[in-house]
């Protein structure tokens, strides 16, 4: 498993629009081979700060969903609402504990 760490930061004012895209992503990465999970993060102390946290199969697996044209369009809503270009970092996942996997 690999887990790709995104920071954006946003306009003010754009908030909402692009958690509401962000959240539609996620939906429509749901259907892609590969997806694990996905979450959004934002920080107490700074409102317009993102932090997307993705767990995908391979990495291979990512970049065929960004190749995709509704992946594409929804990138350009996110980027129309970045106060500048987000910053991503690729992690290998050493270990993966859930509530769900108790006996």
């Amino acid at each position: 498993m690999m887990t790709v760490v995104t920071t954006s930061k946003l306009q003010p004012g754009g908030e909402a629009e692009w958690d509401a895209a962000m959240r539609a992503r996620f939906d429509s990465a749901r259907e892609r081979p590969g997806w694990i999970s996905g979450q959004l993060l934002t920080s107490d102390d700074e409102s317009s700060t993102r932090v997307i946290v993705g767990t995908w199969r391979s990495r291979e697996d990512w970049e065929a969903w960004h190749s995709d044209p509704a992946y594409l369009d929804q990138r350009a809503t996110l980027q129309r609402l970045e106060a500048e270009p987000g910053h991503s970092e690729w992690f290998r996942v050493v270990a993966d504990a859930r509530a769900d996997d108790r006996d």
